[in-house]
């Protein structure tokens, strides 16, 4: 189950098979940002469906800084 704060893949789109950090749930959206394309302060919005839960949790994720190295550590970028 996605919930904020969890480390999903992108299974569509422009970012597709790229790792990212969900920030905010509306609905059936998720917001997720990566820290460098996808910054916190303005992420990417994405259906649900078009995103692919991993086993991977960040506990913070407020800087970019920040969320570049949970998916760095996690397997990306």
């Amino acid at each position: 189950m996605i919930k904020e704060g969890s480390i999903v893949k992108a299974k569509a789109g422009r970012d597709k098979d790229g790792l990212f950090v969900v920030v905010r749930l509306e609905g059936q959206y998720a917001y997720i940002a990566n820290g460098k394309r996808r910054k916190v302060e303005s992420p990417k919005k994405k259906k649900l469906i078009h995103l692919q839960h991993t086993n991977g949790y960040a506990n913070t994720y407020n800087t970019n800084r920040e969320i570049k190295n949970i998916i760095k550590e996690f397997g990306g970028l």
